[in-house]
């Protein structure tokens, strides 16, 4: 065994100077909000996602909320997956939309022979698709489309947690008719808290943009400060270099870890917000892991029809995976050597237990 390690399951990277300047002339400026880096930082994102616009809001789940409230999803239903972080489906609830949970796949993404079924049963019932990028993984979002075509519904892409993700060279949140990011601390990309929406088609923008702007129809306040706009800024600058350490760190992961756990199954360009395994004696390894100064976290151990009452199709493939499954640390100042610590212990832990 190597070296003991403490290793926490997230940690802050060290802001860089140019930040903390940059901070210091928003104070000096007084422009608190509605500001240079608020413009900045859209911009930024609209050229990264190729999307034509970006919209800053105050919260991934403000985001998801303004999507579905812009595009009417009162009183019809919604699809979505059956994992997925709760404000998935409570923004479809404060929507006033009523949500149908389906199965996942081995992806841990939304099964589409369950979306197919559900948009054939309640046809004519269902106003949009929202799929979730799993911990940085694709949806099917190729299909995903082809089938809401067909069915003439709308696609809000769940991409909160798919900064710097990709399939067949488009960015999560480019493929749908509007992407939903959050920029919470522990995200790839952040403002400590915050969101944002990608709007992709003239029809989807002339709906969502008269919420976003505050006065040209009754609607909340859902602007950011400059201050968190900066942090977004420079945190998108470093958004694909913080992407390659995680993938590197994902990497040795898999490869030490490959024939002791179950992993997701990857689709197109993973960014491994999350690097998640599955395993019967879950509960046993976590304690035994904290015991060796690794920490840990369960993503997730509900379902969403299980954390609120919704329609909902059979997930066998879900109930599974909440009682299995769980998280390790993977964040861009974790070391090379500490990664190969943490897959030295889980080896033996598992070992262990046989």
């Amino acid at each position: 065994m190597s070296k003991r390690f403490d290793i926490p399951f997230f940690r802050m990277d060290e802001p860089e100077p140019a930040l903390k300047e940059t901070i210091n002339k928003i104070l000096d400026s007084g422009v608190y909000t509605r500001g240079e880096y608020t413009k900045k930082f859209e911009e930024l994102f609209a050229e990264y996602l190729g999307t034509p616009i970006v919209k800053a809001v105050c919260s991934g789940t403000t985001a998801l909320f303004v999507a579905l409230y812009g595009l009417g999803v009162e009183n019809k239903i919604v699809i979505i997956p059956a994992i997925s972080f709760k404000a998935t489906v409570d923004a479809v609830i404060l929507a006033k939309g009523i949500p149908l949970v389906i199965d996942i796949d081995e992806t841990y993404t939304m099964d589409l022979n369950q979306l197919e079924d559900a948009l054939k049963k309640y046809e004519g019932k269902v106003a949009a698709i929202l799929p979730v990028h799993l911990f940085g993984n694709m949806a099917d979002m190729k299909n995903i489309m082809e089938i809401s075509r067909k069915y003439g519904v709308y696609v809000i892409e769940d991409a909160a947690q798919a900064h710097g993700s990709h399939l067949e060279g488009k960015k999560a949140g480019s493929w749908g008719d509007i992407g939903a990011f959050s920029f919470y601390a522990t995200k790839n990309a952040t403002m400590g808290e915050g969101g944002a929406l990608s709007l992709n088609t003239p029809s989807v923008i002339k709906k969502i943009k008269p919420i976003l702007e505050f006065g040209e129809v009754p609607a909340f306040n859902f602007r950011i400060s400059e201050f968190q706009a900066c942090i977004g800024y420079f945190s998108l600058l470093k958004l694909e270099k913080n992407v390659f350490k995680r993938r590197k760190i994902a990497q040795i992961y898999k490869e030490g870890l490959g024939k002791y756990f179950q992993l997701q199954k990857e689709r197109g360009f993973h960014s491994y917000h999350v690097f998640s395994l599955q395993h019967p004696k879950r509960d046993l390894i976590i304690k035994k892991l904290r015991e060796k100064g690794i920490a840990t976290k369960i993503y997730y151990d509900y379902t969403l029809h299980g954390l609120r009452k919704t329609l909902h199709y059979p997930t066998p493939n879900a109930e599974k995976l909440v009682k299995n499954i769980f998280s390790l640390p993977i964040y861009p100042s974790l070391s090379e050597e500490q990664a190969l610590y943490i897959v030295e212990v889980l080896k033996e832990v598992v070992n262990e237990l046989v």
